[in-house]
């Protein structure tokens, strides 16, 4: 089987196997609950880290305001108070951990009276929360806990008022290097997290992998199956005993059961309607005009051969069509209908090449429908003639070989019909209807009267003689007639698309001495045209179309045309 693809589109919808689907909410749930968990763990342990940092600093600061106090007493007794800060700065400045710690004493005003390395500016800039120790101390409370913003960002810290030097004792430590070993567990936890969510996947994909694989091929299969449009069978050879395997042979057994109701309406309907009805899933009543070019065929002396041989005229005719059908299939012809020994067909539906080349594509067709007829008389001959070399045939085998060896006519026009489907919603069938398709039928009958193979009308013979490739020197197209079939008020052209490729020298010269004497006739010089067209006939014995017209011009008895003559014969039958 094909491999599938990780990314495929059906229609316009991309389709992602269910294994990654079910990886990728299995990551985004691990990798979230992880790191939410993680994040929620350093965030209580943040808590307990400015917990314990107020209890250090609260202890420091204790140290700093009684070292404060004793320093004051020196100054008092030295008058040196440049001296008493120093020595207040060298004792605040011995447990600082970090180079960014600080410990200072503040005036409300601002004024720093000492500060250590870590302050690094010589006026208090956080006002605000100057002013609201100044406020709790106007309250009565002299000392707390509170975060202060200063140029290297923010710190937490604790403070005591001291009254001696008139001032705020601050201790503080910067947040972002308190917080610093929490960020290492932070990163150091996420990646153990990620290198686990990784692990972790490569398994759950194995095992996924493994578990799902028959999901992998079922999905496959569907795709190419709609890519073909045809069912088949999934291939679920050492599936495991599991609900996907379920799924797969039901729906088998379900594909196997529409296959064969998709044969069975194949042969009932024309490929484009089965190709429309599994696209779309329905079938309406609605057509529409277009420019088809449409095929009549038909058996003659059907009814002498009905009645020789009854029943067994099924099984003649099945031979026929399982031909027949098929060479009209491979010129892109479209079987209408089926009507006993009568088969239409149509041409024109499809790409526009197809569209294009219609009239072409049917006038081989109906030479090959009677390469498929000779080909059935030859069998039927080497048959006969088998039996003979062993007896003579009975009366009643001769009447059937007589009755089996088919000949057919072949009459094609074109031009806007109407193409659809009709009936009702209980029964319908496609068909196709216009006055082109009576014509079809009727130069059918007019090979029977002109003894002629095929016919086919102008429209047929200009559309093939405008294409620029192989038509041009293929077939060559003789005029037979002006005809005024029954029903109509004007005269038609008919024409013998002669094939080059199977046409002899003579069988050519014979056709251009009768269009010489189509021209004649045409002009109203019976009398030469009766005269050529004896002297072909001796000839030419099977040039059976001059007989045809010999036997008109004779019964007519006159060298000139009659009065009023157009050039158009006009039929009494159909």
């Amino acid at each position: 089987m094909k491999k599938k693809r990780f990314w495929q589109k059906v229609g316009g919808t991309t389709i992602v196997p269910i294994s990654a689907k079910i990886l990728a909410i299995v990551t985004i749930l691990l990798l979230t609950s992880n790191f939410v968990t993680n994040y929620l763990t350093i965030s209580l342990y943040s808590k307990e880290v400015v917990k314990l940092t107020n209890q250090l600093l609260t202890k420091e600061l204790k140290e700093i305001y009684i070292n404060a106090g004793n320093q004051y007493q020196i100054f008092l007794f030295s008058g040196n108070r440049q001296d008493a800060m120093s020595a207040l700065e060298q004792a605040s400045e011995k447990d600082m951990l970090f180079k960014a710690s600080w410990a200072l004493g503040t005036t409300a005003s601002g004024e720093i009276i000492f500060k250590t390395h870590g302050a690094n500016f010589n006026v208090f800039p956080d006002e605000e929360a100057l002013a609201a120790m100044i406020a709790a101390q106007d309250a009565g409370v002299d000392e707390g806990a509170r975060f202060f913003s200063m140029p290297a960002g923010e710190y937490f810290g604790v403070y005591k008022y001291h009254e001696d030097w008139g001032a705020f004792l601050i201790r503080a430590e910067l947040m972002s290097d308190m917080m610093s070993a929490s960020r290492r567990v932070f990163l150091n936890a996420s990646l153990i997290i990620i290198l686990l969510v990784v692990v972790f996947l490569v398994v759950a994909f194995v095992s996924l992998r493994r578990l799902l694989r028959f999901v992998g091929v079922i999905s496959q299969s569907l795709y190419d199956m709609q890519q073909k449009t045809e069912m088949s069978i999934i291939d679920l050879k050492d599936a495991p005993p599991d609900d996907i395997s379920y799924m797969g042979i039901s729906f088998n057994a379900l594909s196997s059961l529409i296959g064969n109701l998709l044969g069975i309406f194949r042969k009932f309907a024309s490929q484009d309607v089965v190709d429309k009805a599994y696209q779309n899933r329905y079938i309406n009543l609605e057509g529409e005009q277009r420019e088809l070019t449409v095929l009549f065929t038909d058996i003659r002396s059907f009814t002498k051969m009905t009645e020789t041989l009854g029943n067994d005229i099924i099984d003649v005719l099945n031979l026929h069509y399982n031909s027949a059908i098929r060479k009209i299939h491979e010129q892109s012809g479209i079987v209408g209908s089926i009507i006993g020994d009568a088969l239409l067909a149509v041409y024109g539906i499809g790409d526009e090449d197809m569209v294009r080349r219609k009239s072409l594509l049917a006038v081989v067709s109906a030479w090959e429908l009677h390469d498929s007829v000779a080909e059935l008389r030859q069998s039927m001959l080497e048959s006969r003639q088998a039996i003979e070399r062993e007896r003579n045939l009975t009366e009643r085998e001769e009447e059937v070989f007589k009755a089996v060896f088919l000949d057919i006519g072949v009459g094609i026009d074109g031009g806007i019909v109407f193409y659809g489907t009709v009936g009702s919603v209980e029964r319908m069938a496609n068909t196709v209807i216009g006055d082109n398709v009576n014509s079809a039928s009727r130069m059918e009958g007019l090979t029977r009267i002109y003894q002629t193979p095929i016919i086919i009308s102008e429209y047929v013979m200009q559309e093939i003689v405008s294409l620029q490739d192989l038509a041009k020197s293929r077939f060559r197209f003789f005029e037979i007639d002006t005809v005024q079939v029954k029903g109509k008020t004007k005269g038609q052209k008919i024409f013998f698309p002669m094939d080059l490729f199977r046409a002899s020298d003579k069988e050519i010269e014979n056709w251009e001495r009768f269009e010489k004497a189509l021209d004649a006739y045409y002009s109203g010089d019976w009398g030469n045209a009766l005269s050529e067209l004896r002297a072909m006939f001796r000839e030419h014995p099977d040039m059976l179309v001059a007989k045809v017209f010999i036997d008109r011009l004779e019964a007519f008895g006159g060298d000139t045309a009659p009065d009023g003559w157009r050039g158009v014969w006009t039929m009494k039958t159909k």
